[in-house]
């Protein structure tokens, strides 16, 4: 019989150390839109993105300070997160490789800007999900800057609302998600909030 030790050791072989690095994986691919005219619209493709607080809703985006948006999003402290899908996905990588500064973006990728109901940024109107966010802190970090927002209105689709339960379908949006480099369609539910604690209904007498 192995002895503690020997198991212990057995037990770590499975798992090799390597540097620290971000590869907290798969994120949301989203394109942050930001300026207040038209003539100052811009895209950016982030996935360094996610929720921080529930009530107030907040979030956070990072960015790298050379992107040209980030003197957009740092002067006018407003931005807009908007969900990409399956049918964004080409427009999605493409701003994430193209500078602003060099290209129209919601023209090239045919995209169309509306402005926010609530910030002087424009939503993507092809977004299925468009997040208004007005920036309450930018802190410093190294090579980004975390922009620390509340979020002020969100603007959905109707097509992809369930009118029966007034609910936004996920999954018939086709979300698209990145790991590490690779941009990915979701899967097929595997469960839902709180299912393995969910008691089952009784089963009918007679059963």
């Amino acid at each position: 019989m192995a002895n503690k030790n020997s198991l212990s050791e057995s037990n770590t072989k499975s798992h090799v150390s390597w540097k620290p690095g971000t590869l907290i994986y798969p994120l949301p691919a989203v394109l942050i839109s930001c300026g207040s005219t038209p003539e100052d619209y811009n895209l950016l493709t982030i996935s360094w993105v996610g929720t921080i607080c529930t009530n107030p809703p907040m979030c956070y985006i990072s960015v790298r300070p050379e992107r040209h948006s980030y003197e957009i999003i740092k002067k006018n402290m407003e931005f807009v997160i908007n969900l990409t899908n399956e049918d964004m996905a080409h427009a999605t990588d493409w701003c994430g490789v193209k500078s602003g500064k060099d290209h129209n973006k919601f023209e090239e990728m045919k995209l169309t800007p509306i402005k926010g109901e609530m910030v002087n940024a424009p939503i993507i109107k092809e977004s299925p999900l468009c997040i208004e966010c007005r920036v309450k802190e930018i802190i410093p970090l190294g090579s980004h800057d975390m922009f620390i927002a509340e979020v002020i209105n969100v603007q959905a689709d109707t097509q992809y609302i369930d009118a029966e339960t007034d609910t936004f379908d996920l999954a018939k949006a086709k979300l698209i998600a990145y790991s590490h480099g690779h941009y990915y369609k979701l899967g097929e539910e595997i469960g839902k909030f709180g299912w393995t604690v969910r008691k089952r209904p009784l089963a009918p007498k007679g059963e």
